[in-house]
């Protein structure tokens, strides 16, 4: 029986698909699927932190859970970290300067309480990643978390295609946003 998450991030995934630019998959002389590189380009950003922060929230309300807003300064200490990553060739949650996730927040002047990051090293969309994180126990915690309304979300392409993904998470020190 198929995950009540996983079903939810499918739907999203499949959605976001028609609105893109269709496109026939290419098969190689096996019959099977050309694997395509995912590419990102300048302009992407916006889109793709966005589908990441709706497939966040579509998994959360499953639950009942509050819904998560990008942040800017989270999303920054991601991008510094998915850079970092990819220079250092290895996905782990140490900067190449020692560096911890609560140390990037920090620097970043995040106000906030941090809460979690999530880091992959893949070939593969923000949605698959997503998929992936949501399959793990341990990383599905870090998105349930009830405490958790705010998300950074960053990446880093390599030359090659490869992407490091980046997601840190937080809450409002007093849990209440400012007005307007």
């Amino acid at each position: 029986m198929k995950s009540p998450y996983l079903s939810a991030i499918a739907a999203l995934a499949f959605l976001t698909a028609c609105a893109d630019t269709y496109s026939a998959t290419r098969l190689g002389p096996d019959g099977r699927p050309v694997p395509v590189v995912y590419r990102i380009g300048p302009n992407d950003a916006p889109r793709i932190q966005a589908r990441m922060r709706d497939g966040v929230n579509a998994v959360r309300a499953q639950r009942g859970l509050a819904q998560v807003e990008l942040n800017a300064d989270l999303t920054s200490a991601a991008a510094t970290h998915a850079r970092d990553m990819s220079r250092q060739s290895r996905p782990w949650h140490f900067g190449s300067d020692g560096s911890t996730p609560i140390d990037r927040v920090s620097r970043v002047g995040y106000r906030g309480q941090f809460l979690g990051e999530l880091i992959s090293e893949t070939f593969e969309t923000e949605l698959e990643t997503l998929t992936v994180w949501m399959e793990n126990p341990e990383t599905r915690s870090i998105l349930l978390d009830p405490r958790m309304r705010e998300i950074g979300f960053a990446w880093h392409q390599d030359q090659n295609g490869k992407l490091w993904w980046t997601l840190t998470t937080g809450a409002p020190r007093d849990m209440q946003r400012p007005l307007g």
